[in-house]
């Protein structure tokens, strides 16, 4: 089945409560997991740092990252309580690290078993090397990223897997770690490749879900898709193109203020797409072309048979001006009509009778 994230992210604007909510929101949903984004805003951007077109556009005014950001991050107990929540409701608790700071206290504190490594982290060597070093299975969003891009990180995420503790970290021996047998096991058996468009909302002549072929045929690795666009058409049409994973942010209301309401779903969204996934991967079904149960009872109502078209006394020869094909099914096959034209019948037929009965 999909693992189906829904991405609360910071759409909490750091209210406890309102993250409580989300948590509710996703496990009504039938979300597998909900996914949080955890950072110190200060470890996180520069004083200088400037917010994306979107965030002023969704915030409605302009301020530096850090500003924005600080009004977004949630405490340490908050996370504690959180992941408490998660557990009574059965639903997977899943938080983005955005600092050295954060992912420790993920790993170490909070003791997630699974990593999203985001778009925006991808070039970040050594905060990828730290995700790695956990060995954590992990996710890896590659928005914005070309090929060499990712092949640049899994070499690092290899490394981390594989080598030693002592081992300096290189450009040489990610390349290494990357192609050794080791490294590539290692990938194989813990990595997820996302493919995504860093644009919030995504428009739908960029979003090229076709990318994920390529990402499978690139790396050999499973890929799913980080959904940035509006509405639940591309995350389900997605799922129909193989994606194991599904990323979708959400919101209890998108006209709240902040950076992420506005490209995000609402609970009853959420729902309708969870639900519309699940019926793709029943639709899906399996490869192999035979009549299901539900069609061998209509087979004999939707095809036809060689009928006696007018009577036909014993002796009589079939030909072209006695024989018609018409339903029921569930007599001679039409495939038989030219063997049968020529030869004599063995019984007699009133008009409409099916021929061989």
């Amino acid at each position: 089945m999909t693992l189906i994230i829904a991405e609360a992210g910071v759409n909490h604007n750091g209210d406890e409560k309102l993250a409580f909510e989300l948590v509710n929101a996703a496990h009504k949903a039938g979300a597998d997991i909900v996914k949080f984004q955890t950072f110190k805003a200060k470890n996180l951007v520069t004083n200088q740092a400037a917010q994306a077109d979107y965030q002023v556009a969704n915030t409605g005014k302009q301020e530096s990252q850090l500003a924005m950001l600080s009004r977004l991050e949630l405490s340490w107990a908050a996370h504690h309580a959180l992941i408490k929540h998660c557990n009574s409701l059965g639903i997977e608790f899943l938080s983005t690290a955005f600092d050295s700071e954060s992912l420790a206290f993920l790993v170490n504190d909070l003791g997630l078993k699974r990593l999203k490594l985001p778009s925006g982290e991808l070039t970040n060597a050594p905060l990828v090397l730290e995700h790695a070093r956990t060995g954590c299975d992990i996710i890896v969003s590659t928005g914005m990223a070309t090929l060499s891009d990712i092949e640049a990180a899994l070499g690092v995420i290899a490394f981390g897997y594989t080598a030693d503790k002592d081992e300096t970290p290189s450009l040489e021996a990610f390349e290494r770690a990357y192609a050794s047998p080791e490294g590539q096991r290692a990938l194989k058996d813990k990595v997820v490749i996302l493919h995504c468009t860093t644009e919030y909302p995504a428009p739908v002549n960029e979003i090229n879900l076709r990318v994920m072929d390529t990402l499978r045929q690139a790396f050999d690795l499973p890929a799913g898709y980080s959904d940035h666009s509006q509405g639940i058409t591309i995350p389900v049409a997605a799922v129909a193109r193989g994606a194991v994973v599904i990323e979708k942010h959400f919101t209890l209301d998108n006209t709240m203020d902040g950076p992420d309401h506005k490209a995000s779903l609402e609970p009853d969204e959420l729902e309708a797409m969870v639900k519309a996934i699940r019926d793709v991967e029943l639709a899906l079904g399996g490869c192999v072309k035979s009549p299901t149960v539900s069609e061998l009872k209509n087979k004999s109502v939707a095809r036809k048979s060689l009928v006696a078209n007018g009577d036909i006394q014993r002796g009589e020869t079939f030909d072209e001006s006695n024989l018609l094909i018409k339903r029921p099914g569930n007599g001679m096959s039409p495939y038989l009509y030219w063997s049968l034209l020529g030869k004599k019948a063995e019984r007699s037929y009133q008009n409409g009778d099916l021929i061989g009965e």
